[in-house]
């Protein structure tokens, strides 16, 4: 089977081959300084790592190294970055806090406040400094700026800024990186921005120069509760826009992309849910809905929702919103125990990631730890399909690559 073939069978939940991802989302990455590890790992020349996803400094899984891992999804992503400026051809070199030479976009403009590093929306040094990287981090933070609140005056349209009609331009920039997707032979995962109702990482807007309305993370929270009629005409006109722009989008690409990423909210923490079932269902899932019903509607496309942490109550609800992906199956967390996940919803749901875990097996245990979870991930999770193997959420820096090696090499020897 083709690697597009893998993936498609798997989404259908249909037995085969476990189709991988790593790389193809920003949920589902590499940062920057392990990329560099394991091509130094596998004989592959030395050069510095593209950095696509600045905010989490994720690096390229780049052909030659997607080939030697056996990856077979490959992503699209939006035009813009996090921080507002696009992934130009006018790659730079620059040298991180941690001394890897990197390349990153000729708009990723930085500037030194003691030791943490400062970075600018749309790389305007003018505006605000919008993210910050501590001196001995390895990524940016988010950097709120919210506007004093007048809650006799909050006006719903401030929280809109961010979600307008698709212009030609970002439909031609879309159509051109769904076909070169297309032309690797992978299957596809297109995130197309705009249907992200509530992501906490981008409610602050760190790609806005001057974000108006509710942009403090605390409030947003907050919100959800005192302000619910607020939140709802935001989702609305949020979804509206959303539904016209896939549809345009569609006419450009039709069904190329075989899954698309609708949204990154986490309800999840580690031992519980950031809310009720019942707020989900009142505040969220109506815009879910409208959503995923115009996809499954129009298009071949499958559905992808993250959410970190402690989520299976939301899963029966994630279903009825109309997701067909969850992710990242954070198994460490309460109540995400995999074989129960998987004998109670895995003929409705794919799991896409829970394959290891990166808060303490990947970076901490032994090669022999990640080989004994990945093989038992990989034997429960992949029963009649319905599973896209991929750690839980994006590796991150000082990762050992001995134990990468180990996961890799478990998931070969697994599909053999």
């Amino acid at each position: 089977m083709s690697s597009r073939e893998k993936l498609r069978a798997s989404l259908s939940h249909k037995s085969g081959p476990v189709p991988m991802d790593f790389g193809g989302t920003a949920v589902t990455g590499i940062h920057c300084s392990v990329i560099a590890g394991l091509r130094d790992h596998y004989g592959l020349d030395k050069r510095p790592v593209k950095v696509i996803e600045p905010y989490q400094m994720l690096g390229e899984v780049d052909d030659e190294l997607k080939d030697v891992l056996g990856i077979d999804v490959e992503g699209v992503f939006p035009k813009n970055t996090m921080f507002g400026f696009p992934m130009d051809e006018n790659w730079k070199e620059w040298k991180t806090p941690w001394g890897q030479d990197v390349l990153v976009s000729g708009s990723f403009n930085i500037d030194m406040e003691g030791g943490d590093v400062l970075i600018y929306p749309e790389g305007d040094m003018d505006a605000p400094a919008s993210g910050r990287m501590p001196e001995s981090g390895y990524f940016f933070d988010t950097i709120v700026r919210q506007p004093p609140i007048d809650d006799d005056n909050l006006n719903p349209q401030d929280n809109l800024e961010e979600f307008t009609p698709v212009d030609e331009e970002t439909l031609d920039y879309i159509e051109r990186a769904c076909r070169a997707a297309q032309a690797t032979g992978r299957g596809i995962i297109a995130n197309f921005g705009g249907t992200a109702f509530g992501d906490i990482a981008l409610v602050p807007a760190p790609f806005l120069k001057a974000p108006k309305g509710i942009r403090d993370v605390t409030e947003w929270y907050m919100s959800t509760v005192i302000r619910q009629d607020y939140i709802h005409q935001v989702f609305e006109k949020q979804a509206e826009i959303a539904v016209a722009n896939l549809a345009k989008i569609h006419a450009r690409v039709g069904d190329i992309p075989d899954a698309v990423f609708i949204c990154g909210t986490d309800f999840g923490t580690q031992d519980s849910q950031f809310c009720s079932t019942d707020a989900f269902s009142e505040l969220y899932a109506p815009y879910y809905r409208k959503v995923n019903d115009w996809i499954h509607t129009h298009t071949g496309w499958k559905t992808f929702k993250h959410s970190c942490g402690a989520v299976e109550p939301f899963m029966p609800h994630f279903i009825n919103a109309g997701f067909d992906i969850i992710n990242p199956v954070q198994c460490s967390a309460a109540g995400m125990d995999p074989k129960k996940l998987k004998d109670n919803y895995g003929d409705r749901l794919t799991f896409w990631g829970g394959g290891v875990d990166t808060q303490k097996t990947l970076p901490f245990d032994t090669p022999d730890d990640v080989h004994r979870e990945v093989a038992e991930r990989l034997e429960i999770f992949s029963e009649n399909g319905g599973f896209v193997f991929d750690a839980i959420h994006n590796v991150q820096a000082a990762t050992p690559v001995e134990n990468l090696a180990a996961l890799f090499e478990t998931v070969r020897e697994f599909r053999s």
